[in-house]
């Protein structure tokens, strides 16, 4: 009995030891693939085509900005940077980013961890562009003291914004409905920017972006930027892509309207 009873013990120790070394290797690996901190770049930012210069004149002159087209023209990498710098210069005290929580088919609550968790795999390519200006660092501070704050679109009701600025991107994927909820929340000292390229929507039915920008076509404090392909600065291949895939749009379009005349 006494046997048995050392042996098991003896088997328990061992266990033991291994689940400890093994909490010790995933903790290795996890520090070894950890992002090392970044620096924030100097960066002077200035328009680099004429349709930037449009969209930079705009957002400092409008409420809200509407900035539609292709991939890779600095729609949203612009937008941040122009806020970053507005925060640093004391010209608004926080900026706010929301989008519609559509592209991972799934919603919210099917993503693993807490709400801020769920919601930053949206949230990640605009911290990109802040990390840019601010450093990881201080961006870490700014997003823990509120200064920056990521929101799902699905949270905005009843906010009001007052002294702040608003980043709303992939806009192209937000109901007519969602799109009047998220315009309603502007209050004074607010400034907004609206990005989406509608080419790219993943919803059904009428796109909240197209909607809101006829409705306020001509309306004081809003205007829209279009950007076309000529206009990305990304690189020459994300042009050279988006000019492909334009090309077998127009195909299936042209091929669509044959079908529906014959």
């Amino acid at each position: 009995m006494g046997s048995s009873r050392s042996r098991a013990g003896n088997r328990n120790v061992r266990r033991e030891r291994k689940r400890h070394n093994h909490d010790k290797l995933i903790q290795a690996a996890l520090e070894d693939f950890t992002t090392p901190p970044t620096k924030p770049t100097r960066i002077i930012l200035k328009p680099l085509t004429d349709k930037q210069r449009q969209y930079d004149k705009s957002i400092r002159a409008n409420v809200v900005t509407f900035g539609t087209g292709p991939a890779g023209t600095g729609k949203t990498w612009y937008a941040a940077m122009m806020f970053a710098d507005m925060i640093k210069q004391e010209q608004i005290k926080r900026l706010i980013i929301t989008r519609p929580a559509v592209e991972a088919g799934e919603s919210l609550g099917f993503l693993p961890g807490e709400l801020d968790e769920k919601f930053d795999p949206y949230f990640r390519p605009v911290r990109e562009a802040l990390q840019e200006s601010f450093g990881s660092s201080h961006l870490e501070y700014l997003v823990k003291a509120g200064v920056i704050e990521a929101r799902p679109l699905g949270l905005i009701r009843g906010a009001t914004w007052k002294d702040c600025a608003v980043i709303f991107d992939e806009a192209q994927n937000a109901t007519k409905t969602q799109m009047k909820m998220f315009l309603t929340r502007i209050g004074e000292n607010c400034k907004v920017v609206v990005n989406g390229d509608i080419q790219q929507r993943d919803i059904a039915g009428v796109c909240g972006l197209e909607d809101a920008i006829k409705r306020l076509s001509g309306v004081e404090g809003a205007r829209h930027i279009h950007f076309e392909k000529a206009d990305i600065v990304r690189s020459g291949f994300c042009q050279a892509v988006v000019e492909a895939y334009d090309d077998k749009v127009e195909e299936d379009r042209a091929g669509l309207e044959r079908a529906l005349s014959a």
